[in-house]
């Protein structure tokens, strides 16, 4: 890829197998706003900035080459060739293929650690819109402004010195003394985040379950989309359903290595689709 500097920001080029909507708008991440014009605004690691796509043409305003290689490139996985990992999901079943087709453009973000860790949190028994201004809120009082009237995601420090009583504002409910919990626990050291890059998987687990309120699900949530294990394969309501309806009898290792990424296709399919368990429900 080629990395031009602008007056606006940056062009890259080519950039292929990504579709803006498709992935920074899938429940993922939670900080990225369409504008009419289809382009995303968003910030990731501190820094704002405006992308859209036109064909392989990247841009991405209010950046410059430096913030491309340090953090955009990585944060939109551009360096994974995603065509050979999708060309090897398609050859392990008909209805992942059908969801690849579907949103062929869709990445798995590596987004910063502990802002994945917390939004996961906040993700429970919630929804995408929802979740989104809980974050919006809990960025405005708490993070450092990055100008605009924009605002950085809050450290661990910050938010382990707030009370219940202080989150109250960002509206998160009974989820407030999960995230205290959690980021309590990374500031002191008895979570280490770090350390769940490397720890074999299921000790990763067990490490992110010692916050109160996390489960499997938002462990394998924080795994993915945090720290880019992409063996994880999160299971919520609608990806058992998936399984079960359109996955009969596979388990997460059947997807292999990448399994993850194969998740997140069917996550999106299945969430975009609910008529095909409509359809099971009135032959059963």
């Amino acid at each position: 890829m080629e990395c031009k500097t602008t007056e606006r920001g940056i062009q890259v080029y080519p950039v292929r197998d990504l579709d803006l909507a498709q992935t920074l708008d899938c429940g993922q991440s939670f900080r990225w706003t369409a504008q009419e014009d289809g382009s995303f605004c968003g910030v990731a690691y501190g820094k704002y900035a405006v992308m859209r796509l036109n064909g392989e043409m990247l841009y991405i305003e209010g950046a410059d080459s430096m913030d491309f290689l340090d953090v955009w490139q990585e944060y939109l996985d551009l360096n994974l060739d995603y065509g050979a990992v999708k060309s090897e999901f398609c050859k392990i079943h008909p209805v992942l293929k059908e969801a690849i087709t579907y949103a062929p453009g869709l990445r798995i973000l590596k987004q910063e650690p502990f802002e994945a860790f917390c939004t996961f949190i906040l993700s429970q028994n919630n929804n995408i819109k929802r979740i989104k201004g809980i974050v919006q809120r809990l960025c405005e009082k708490f993070g450092k402004p990055i100008g605009n009237g924009i605002y950085s995601f809050p450290n661990a420090e910050t938010l382990a010195s707030l009370s219940e009583e202080a989150l109250s504002p960002i509206r998160a409910g009974f989820r407030n003394k999960y995230l205290l919990d959690g980021a309590r626990k990374i500031v002191s050291g008895e979570v280490d985040l770090e350390l769940c890059r490397k720890l074999p998987f299921e000790e990763a687990q067990k490490e992110l379950m010692k916050v109160k309120g996390i489960g499997v699900k938002v462990a394998d949530c924080i795994l993915l989309y945090g720290l880019h294990r992409i063996e994880a394969f999160p299971m919520d309501v609608w990806m058992k359903r998936a399984m079960e309806t359109l996955f009969p009898g596979m388990k997460p290792e059947d997807f292999g290595p990448y399994a993850g990424i194969a998740q997140q296709y069917i996550f999106h399919y299945s969430r975009m689709h609910p008529e095909l368990f409509q359809q099971k429900e009135r032959i059963s």
